[in-house]
């Protein structure tokens, strides 16, 4: 396997994922926390890899890390899948501790703003009704 500067070099203009437009090329790539299309973000070149999905009922997030052996060997098999569902605290300090012991601590914060921006788009939204007071009320 080559290196990951190896594929970076050979990747970063050349891309089915790049979006072009605006002065800002974006990537949208698996596993790419800020869809920036940079050396850091980038979800297909290194052996580590963090990203943070909606789950597909609608309820919660999936933490998705690349799997370090055997990755070549079964690429089926290459990524290991964690749904988190409990409460939005329960789900942060999860995905926090699983980043800090070791694997990309780099990406913590990145991968912390995207699964809080999940967790509040899936909250229901609430209309707030007017409520008339007793001198408006006609008798």
């Amino acid at each position: 396997m080559a290196s990951a500067d190896l594929q970076w070099l050979i990747l970063r203009d050349n891309s089915c994922f790049l979006r072009k437009g605006g002065g800002v090329v974006l990537s949208t790539e698996p596993n790419n926390l800020k869809n920036r299309n940079s050396f850091k973000y980038n979800g297909l070149i290194h052996k580590k890899t963090v990203g943070v999905e909606a789950a597909a009922d609608g309820k919660g997030v999936v933490l998705v890390t690349k799997r370090i052996k055997g990755a070549m060997n079964k690429p089926a098999k290459m990524y290991n899948r964690v749904e988190m569902k409990k409460d939005s605290r329960r789900t942060l300090t999860a995905i926090r501790r699983t980043l800090k012991k070791g694997y990309r601590k780099d990406l913590k914060m990145a991968a912390l703003r995207r699964a809080s921006a999940i967790i509040r788009s899936q909250r229901p939204v609430t209309t707030v009704q007017k409520k008339r007071s007793a001198k408006n009320r006609r008798t």
